[in-house]
């Protein structure tokens, strides 16, 4: 939902339980980067609509803070942003302990995520969604938040690395 009106949104969340779908996103540099990339690591996937939305800015900024008391873990914050446009939030926000990655060359990541707003004025975009993978890419938690102005549910997010 968008300010309390449905929102069609194509694809399917991965479930607990289930592997991770691999992708392909950018990162600073504008270096491609994929799943395999952060083998080894837990990972959070948080994906949202722009770092340029309070609600998005929010929720990057709770997932830094976060971050340093989680071992072995990455936390991957997922746009349509262009990595300028990450990397001068960041920078601004002084935030480093995340790692901001667009899907501008592969949008195919928000279907097969399930996270791709297909309709209205945010078509194109990503909903608000966390998925939480293990070392194996197991998906241990996922959360597709119901209202894209809500910010997710940290507590459940960050309990299922425990």
């Amino acid at each position: 939902m968008v300010n309390g009106d449905p929102v069609a949104v194509d694809g399917t969340l991965p479930k607990p339980g289930s592997t991770a779908p691999d992708f392909t996103l950018v990162g600073a540099g504008l270096v491609n980067l994929t799943l395999r990339d952060f083998a080894g690591k837990r990972k959070i996937l948080s994906t949202f609509p722009s770092v340029d939305t309070p609600t998005c800015a929010s929720s990057v900024r709770k997932f830094n803070a976060e971050a340093v008391n989680l071992a072995n873990t990455v936390v991957l914050c997922i746009s349509a942003d262009l990595p300028f446009a990450q990397a001068r939030f960041c920078g601004a926000e002084a935030l480093d302990n995340v790692r901001a990655l667009s899907a501008f060359r592969n949008r195919e990541f928000f279907t097969n995520y399930g996270v791709a707003i297909e309709e209205g004025r945010l078509v194109g975009l990503a909903a608000r969604a966390v998925v939480v993978l293990d070392t194996e890419n197991r998906v241990l938690h996922s959360e597709l938040v119901s209202e894209l102005s809500h910010e997710p549910n940290y507590a459940a997010a960050l309990a299922s690395l425990k």
